[in-house]
């Protein structure tokens, strides 16, 4: 009998990709702004580092205990750890690290079922919560005894800031996010291997763009657009947390729907808000959107026709 006439149940089409190499992959894409980082402010920075996925593991395995099926293995906590790290300033204490670890997995994650079910970026949403909670150490960027704004506040206030100092990570700011050049690379690393395109790291950023040099005040002046895209971690959210494959749309279709979302909404936040960012509202507000996203933009099946409103 010939093949054709096998039948089987599906999947049909599988993939030797792995959650787990996945995530290994993410991991040492992101080597290089936490190498970065560990750099630019120090060994500080490589032990909020480690206390944030030693929190992330460590509450993932826990939780694992109690449900009797473990699944640190994944590397998923691991890459939440870090990510969660490479956004918060290298002069938190030590405890808030812990208590976005902890928060990240346990709320975000594991309470909603685990991988694969929560409806917002962990990292991003435990950031968030941080930053409500504690606003004056989410907020304050001093390091090696420096203090001052970081470039986007400064932007905001009418000073001028060195461009290439934003690009090269010469700048105040979060552990991973000063480096334009760092973020980039390991994006690069990511888009060869195929695990991200730039359907939406594209559309946002253009979108965002865009906005800028309509509302921005300044049209489209290149060193004020290159200042506020090196910025406040857009980068970094646009390649590595908007790309999250658990809380982005499915659909290609939402997938431009969503970095254009994410685009307007960091606008908004950055040029009509009271701060300077607005980067993590945006995807987190995104994320709770995609359900929608992906109604409106699923294909009909073959042979039928979409349902007119």
């Amino acid at each position: 009998m010939s093949d054709y006439m096998k039948i089987s149940s599906n999947p049909h089409v599988r993939s030797k990709a792995t959650v787990s190499g996945i995530m290994a992959a993410v991991v040492v894409a992101l080597m290089p702004a936490a190498g970065y980082g560990i750099y630019h402010f120090g060994p500080r920075a490589l032990e909020i580092i480690l206390i944030s996925i030693v929190s992330a593991v460590g509450t993932e395995f826990l939780f694992g205990l109690i449900r009797k099926k473990q699944t640190v293995g994944d590397l998923s906590a691991v890459v939440t750890g870090l990510l969660l790290a490479l956004n918060l300033p290298v002069s938190v204490p030590w405890w808030l690290p812990v208590i976005g670890g902890v928060f990240a997995i346990l709320v975000v994650k594991e309470l909603f079922g685990g991988l694969g079910q929560n409806f917002m970026n962990p990292a991003l949403a435990a950031r968030c919560f941080l930053l409500i909670s504690f606003p004056a150490l989410m907020t304050d960027f001093s390091y090696d005894g420096i203090t001052g704004p970081t470039p986007l506040a400064a932007l905001k206030a009418g000073e001028t800031v060195n461009v290439l100092d934003m690009v090269l990570g010469r700048t105040a700011g979060t552990i991973g996010e000063t480096s334009l050049i760092a973020i980039a690379v390991g994006a690069c690393f990511l888009i060869l291997l195929g695990i991200i395109d730039l359907r939406i790291p594209g559309s946002y950023i253009l979108t965002f763009l865009l906005f800028a040099a309509i509302f921005g005040g300044h049209g489209f002046d290149p060193a004020y657009l290159s200042a506020q895209l090196a910025g406040g971690g857009l980068m970094l959210g646009a390649f590595f947390m908007a790309t999250d494959y658990v809380t982005r749309p499915i659909t290609v279709g939402g997938q431009y729907l969503f970095g254009i979302f994410l685009g307007l909404m960091t606008g908004i936040f950055r040029f009509f808000g009271p701060g300077a960012e607005g980067v993590s509202y945006a995807i987190i507000l995104g994320n709770l959107l995609v359900p929608l996203m992906e109604k409106i933009t699923w294909p009909a099946a073959f042979g039928k026709g979409r349902k007119k409103p």
